[in-house]
């Protein structure tokens, strides 16, 4: 999928640019798998506000994507490449041989007319989906289970593509896009191949609005604030923001590790870069 750069007739439209879209063959998703995604805001269940700058934005629905890939034996013929608003990746639409309908995420050079299975028995081709113990070593894959059964967790975003490097016991080494290198249990699944839309990353926004449109809000730095607003506050003209920086809250920030143990540390091989 190519980008467009539009003509700067405007200030938003200079230096702005989009996606072509000719992978799309579909404009209209499937009404059967979706349903209605109510906007949160960033907002938890007792309303406060969680995650900050969200809200506004367009009106979506939910397409309900397969990740668990359980319908084993079974071959699904693509039908079309469709566009999900709520996901960097398109997704594509599979109509299974006994008649079922289901979304997947589209990998690159997945097209119309092709057949995708999944299950032990499935060959090693773009779109299908095997049990790591299944998949050759060196393999790029995508769309991978933390636990077996569970679902897909990791490496879901476009252009994103992760390698099986090793297996040893009941364990398979598997190198994410972070360059961390994680032990995944063998019987959990993934997807041949690698993510569609690579140029997702490349677009440029060009303007306040299209960002609105998204439903992000703007974001004011804390060293224009007023010292009781945020510790960076306060100062003549432009000041450092002296110390440590912080959050809003005093808590250390940018760069302060903040991540706790988690029993699956045990699983981390190799940090990420």
């Amino acid at each position: 999928m190519g980008i467009k750069l539009l003509r700067p007739i405007t200030p938003g439209t200079r230096g702005m640019s989009k996606l072509t879209k000719e992978e799309i063959t579909k404009d209209k998703p499937e009404k059967s798998l979706t349903v209605i995604k109510k906007a949160k805001s960033g907002r938890n269940n007792t309303g406060k506000i969680t995650v900050r700058h969200r809200g506004g934005g367009h009106k979506k629905r939910l397409r309900l994507i397969d990740f668990k890939r359980n319908k084993d034996g079974i071959p699904a013929k693509v039908v079309s490449i469709e566009y999900d608003p709520n996901r960097s990746a398109n997704i594509a639409l599979l109509h299974y041989a006994d008649g079922e309908k289901r979304y997947i995420l589209a990998p690159e050079k997945l097209e119309v007319g092709m057949t995708v299975m999944s299950g032990s028995t499935a060959e090693i081709k773009v779109g299908n989906c095997l049990p790591l113990e299944n998949i050759p070593l060196g393999t790029s894959i995508h769309n991978i289970e933390m636990l077996p059964g569970k679902g897909a967790q990791m490496v879901r975003s476009a252009g994103a593509v992760a390698q099986l490097l090793a297996r040893e016991g009941d364990y398979a080494q598997v190198r994410l896009p972070s360059g961390e290198v994680r032990m995944v249990h063998k019987r959990c699944r993934a997807t041949i191949g690698q993510i569609g839309n690579l140029d997702h990353k490349n677009v440029s926004i060009g303007k306040a609005g299209r960002k609105r449109h998204i439903g992000i809000r703007p974001t004011v730095r804390g060293s224009v604030m007023n010292p009781c607003d945020h510790p960076h506050g306060g100062g003549e003209g432009k000041c450092p923001i002296g110390g440590q920086p912080k959050t809003p809250w005093g808590k250390p920030a940018l760069g302060y590790k903040t991540r706790k143990r988690k029993p699956s540390d045990k699983l981390i091989v190799k940090r990420r870069k």
